[in-house]
C-alpha cells in the first residue's frame, strides 16, 4: 500500500485528487495538508507527498527541502499549473522526485505515484528535458570530476530516463553492474536520487535537451565531458540532413535492388554522395 499526502491549499483540488485516487486498492491517502508547513509535518512517515508549489506561508519548494531533511524516505512529487515555473526547477533540484501538471490526466497522476514508489527511473524525462531546456550548460564541471568514464556514461542514460535493466541493455552489462554504478553515481554527485542527478547532468551540460539521439525523434543527446574523450558522431537535423537523409538514401537504394533481383524494371541506381 502506497501512504500518499495531499498537500495544495485549495481545498476543491485536494478532493479531487482523494476522489481520483480512492479508486486504486494499492493507494492510501493517509493525510491532506493547506500549506507547506503542514505538508512537512505530514510528510514525515508517508511514502509520497503531492505537493503543490505556490502554497501560502511555506512554498512547496521550501518544504521540499524540509522533507528532504527530515523524512529523505519520503517521495515528493511537485504539482503545478505551469509547466516552466521557477519553483519547479528550484524543487526538483532540492530532491522531488518528479512533477505532474494539474491539468494532466488522473491515469498520469496515479502513474506518477506508482513510478516514483518504485525508484527505479526519472518520472517522465520528456517532461524533464523540456523544463531543462533554458538552464542545460549552466553548472560548473566539478560534481563529476570524481566520476569514472563508465559512471559518466550510466549518469548520461540516467538522464534519458532509462532504468536499471534498459541501461543495462545499453551497456551490455548485468543489472547488479548498473546498480552498483547507480549507486556510486549518486554518491559521488551527493544526489538524492535519479532525478537529482538527472537534473545535474543537464546543468553540467552533458545532456542536451532537444537534438537527436539515435535517429529516435527529438530526444536529449549525450556530450562527452571536457577530459579528453573523442567525441562521438551523431545526428543532426541542421539544413534538413544528416542521418536522417543519409538513411533515406540508403533505403531508396536497398528497396531499388529487391525490385531488380524480383524483374522489376532495371532503373539507374542512385548515388550515393
Amino acid at each position: 500500500m502506497i501512504r500518499v499526502v495531499l498537500a495544495d491549499d485549495e481545498q476543491l483540488i485536494r478532493a479531487g485528487w482523494t476522489t481520483i485516487l480512492s479508486l486504486h486498492d494499492d493507494i492510501d491517502v493517509v493525510a491532506e495538508a493547506a500549506d507547506g508547513g503542514e505538508a512537512v509535518e505530514a510528510g514525515v512517515g508517508a511514502d509520497v507527498v503531492l505537493m503543490d508549489v505556490r502554497m501560502p506561508r511555506m512554498d512547496g519548494l521550501t518544504a521540499t527541502l524540509e522533507l528532504a531533511r527530515r523524512a529523505p524516505a519520503t517521495r515528493v512529487i511537485v504539482v503545478t499549473t505551469f509547466e516552466h515555473d521557477q519553483l519547479v526547477w528550484g524543487a526538483l533540484r532540492a530532491g522531488a522526485a518528479g512533477y505532474v501538471l494539474k491539468r494532466a490526466p488522473a491515469r498520469e497522476l496515479v502513474d506518477a505515484i506508482r513510478f516514483v514508489h518504485t525508484r527505479d527511473a526519472v518520472l517522465f524525462p520528456d517532461a524533464l528535458r523540456r523544463i531543462a531546456a533554458p538552464r542545460a550548460g549552466t553548472a560548473r564541471s566539478g560534481p563529476v570530476a570524481g566520476l569514472t568514464p563508465r559512471e559518466l556514461d550510466v549518469l548520461r542514460h540516467i538522464a534519458l530516463g532509462q532504468n536499471n535493466a534498459e541501461i543495462a541493455a545499453a551497456l551490455y552489462v548485468t543489472r547488479e553492474t548498473v546498480k552498483t554504478h547507480v549507486g556510486n553515481v549518486l554518491d559521488k554527485l551527493g544526489a538524492r536520487d535519479r532525478t537529482q542527478a538527472a537534473v545535474l547532468a543537464y546543468e553540467l551540460g552533458l545532456v542536451f535537451p532537444g537534438t537527436h539521439h539515435r535517429g529516435q525523434g527529438r530526444r536529449a543527446s549525450w556530450k562527452p565531458p571536457s577530459t579528453g574523450w573523442p567525441d562521438r558522431p551523431r545526428c543532426t537535423s541542421a539544413g534538413g540532413g544528416g542521418c536522417g537523409q543519409a538513411r533515406r538514401r540508403v533505403s531508396s537504394v536497398i528497396s531499388l535492388g529487391a525490385k531488380m533481383r524480383n524483374g522489376g524494371p532495371q532503373k539507374p541506381v542512385p548515388r550515393l554522395v
